[in-house]
């Protein structure tokens, strides 16, 4: 994907999703890769 990012795999859809800026305070909290993944748990 993107240069030398950390990666994670989103809990509802299975794919891979990068780090993005917005993220920067709580990468750790982070399980879905999108809005529409988080509201369809």
């Amino acid at each position: 994907m993107s240069k030398n990012l950390p990666e994670k795999i989103c809990v509802r859809c299975k794919k891979p999703f990068s780090w993005r800026k917005k993220w920067k305070l709580n990468w750790s909290d982070v399980k879905y890769c999108s809005k529409r993944c988080r509201d369809n748990k």
